[in-house]
């Protein structure tokens, strides 16, 4: 017996959004289970979380540089270190958004979120502290800076491809 999935959804009553998404999926099902947004959302994540750590490895190899051979002080570029890492956090979220080319929100908070787990897990279990009060208003800055970001990305990018299958 086969289940009319717009019976489904109308008896559950999911939100306007929810029917778009279960709809798609069940129409994707029906051609054979070959649903493949899951892998270019989950490799743009990845291509944007890629970018901010190679960004964040370069400015800290430049700024110890600077530090080491200058008469810097760690207190005088404490502002270029956060302006650095938001920007980081931007550049990653860009890239996110235009290289998945949809939901620029979901892909830039996907990927500030996972650089802000990873950050997490390095100070917890290397450290043995968790976040300060201050580090987590500055990591939920971070995952809106990226959001904002990966909306930027998708909307530069061109936004979803119309290729026919």
């Amino acid at each position: 017996m086969r289940l009319d999935h717009k019976k489904f959804l109308v008896f559950f009553r999911f939100p306007e959004n929810m029917l778009v998404l279960v709809e798609k999926l069940t129409k994707r099902e029906e051609r054979g289970g070959k649903i493949i947004e899951a892998k270019k959302i989950g490799g743009a994540v990845l291509y944007g979380t890629l970018t901010i750590f190679l960004i964040a490895v370069v400015a800290s190899v430049v700024f110890s540089l600077m530090l080491r051979f200058t008469e810097l002080t760690e207190g005088s570029i404490s502002l270029f270190v956060t302006i650095i890492s938001f920007l980081a956090l931007f550049i990653g979220g860009f890239m996110s958004g235009g290289k998945g080319k949809m939901k620029g929100w979901m892909l830039g908070g996907s990927t500030g979120l996972i650089y802000t787990l990873v950050v997490f897990l390095f100070q917890y279990l290397g450290y043995d502290s968790l976040f300060s009060m201050e580090q987590l208003v500055y990591h939920g800055c971070y995952i809106v800076t990226a959001m904002m970001g990966g909306i930027l990305g998708v909307n530069l990018s061109g936004g979803p491809s119309s290729k026919s299958s």
